[in-house]
């Protein structure tokens, strides 16, 4: 996605505790609604919790039977042969739900070929497994000062980086999990999420990411090794390869004159091959050790990006769904109190999304449709020829008694 064409956020970068003291802190409530707007809190945050705590549940039998972490044994015989699809479509829903954007599979393609922002070669191996979902939230505009030239030639970049990723993998039941994934089970599905990831680098949130090397490393080692390999064959190698040369002559028949190995022969074909052996260990040892500080850079990286592994994934984006749920019922509950008169859906959107642009400085796409929805199932709005007003949290309870 073009950096100039980045949509909007629909997720809140607010706590809902503080989003309920910014209202307050507005001083447009007088007493009554604000104590209006405390039994609101209340009644929405009792509904999500219960609401939760059930989907917690139907998420945590989904995956028990999945979990590469689990210290429990597993009943074969009750589990569910659809259990990873039923587990990929309950996330999907609460991720949507938590302000998660699923990434299609050309996007996907389109970040790995894009260049590393790392300057490291990364390739993944995408028949090791039978499922691949990958979720983003916040994808925002960043900049990065590279160094080339041993910091001789600076270079600032723009790129699109992601505040939240979340993982999704199922393996094959016969991947081959000892060369490729660490150990990790066939059959089994993985959880990851990370925070602050460029997009051109997911690659590098696969377990089983492979680090190559790039053109120019290629360049910067094999040139080097030409000029010096040229430099050992005509200077130490020189005398040795006569000396091979006269005794494969005389073994093949086209030499009739016999060479004698004497201890100054020995001592020169030990030599030229002691010269030989120490630069073809110099250039793989070149080699190795890039490769090795590309690792380690990787390593490093992943440190400070990973936040949570497998069924803490799940308890993580559940407690982010349910407070997004929260926040938005809440935002939608406090601008219609603010009004006099039954409002449209535009006009509030439009008075919200405004309200944090001017007075929070936050430019967000609120989805004014999904929290009248919610606000109405709960009982404390109300719609009539196209235009909403909340209701008092008591006339809820009165209409359920």
């Amino acid at each position: 996605m073009p950096l100039k064409e980045l949509p909007l956020l629909r997720f809140i970068p607010f706590r809902r505790v503080d989003i309920l003291h910014m209202c307050r802190e507005d001083g447009r409530l007088d007493e009554r609604r604000e104590k209006q707007l405390q039994l609101a809190c209340d009644t929405i945050d009792a509904h999500f919790a219960q609401e939760f705590h059930g989907i917690r549940v139907q998420l945590k039998e989904a995956y028990g039977p999945l979990d590469p972490d689990a210290d429990t044994r597993l009943v074969r015989e009750f589990r569910k042969p659809d259990a990873s699809a039923e587990l990929a479509s309950l996330l999907g829903t609460v991720l949507d739900r938590a302000n998660y954007e699923r990434v299609s599979d050309e996007a996907l393609q389109r970040a790995f070929d894009s260049a590393s922002l790392f300057h490291v070669q990364l390739y993944v191996d995408m028949n090791d497994f039978e499922d691949v979902f990958l979720y983003v939230r916040g994808a925002t505009r960043r900049e990065e000062e590279l160094r080339k030239l041993f910091g001789l030639w600076r270079k600032t970049v723009e790129f699109l980086n992601f505040d939240r990723v979340v993982l999704f993998i199922r393996f094959k039941d016969d991947v081959d999990t000892e060369s490729t994934l660490g150990g990790c089970q066939p059959g089994s599905t993985m959880l990851k999420l990370f925070q602050n990831v460029p997009a051109a680098d997911v690659e590098m949130l696969f377990p089983n990411t492979r680090v190559g090397m790039r053109t120019l490393d290629k360049l910067l080692i094999g040139v080097p090794a030409l000029v010096s390999g040229g430099v050992v064959w005509t200077t130490k190698m020189g005398a040795t390869l006569v000396l091979l040369g006269s005794l494969l002559g005389f073994w093949i028949g086209a030499s009739s004159e016999p060479v004698s190995l004497d201890r100054a022969s020995v001592l020169v074909l030990v030599a030229g091959l002691g010269a030989l052996g120490g630069y073809l260990w110099k250039q793989f040892s070149k080699f190795r050790n890039r490769k090795l500080k590309y690792t380690q850079a990787l390593t490093e990286n992943l440190y400070f990006k990973l936040l949570d592994n497998n069924a803490g994934v799940i308890y993580r984006i559940l407690v982010e769904a349910e407070e997004s749920e929260s926040k938005e019922s809440l935002l939608a509950y406090y601008f219609l109190l603010l009004q006099e008169s039954p409002v449209s859906a535009e006009s509030l959107d439009r008075a919200i999304e405004d309200w944090f642009a001017g007075r929070w400085q936050c430019r967000l796409d609120f989805e004014i449709a999904d929290a009248l929805e919610k606000l109405q199932r709960l009982g404390l709005a109300r719609t009539e020829d196209g235009c909403w007003e909340a209701l008092p949290p008591a006339a809820t309870v009165s209409r359920e008694n």
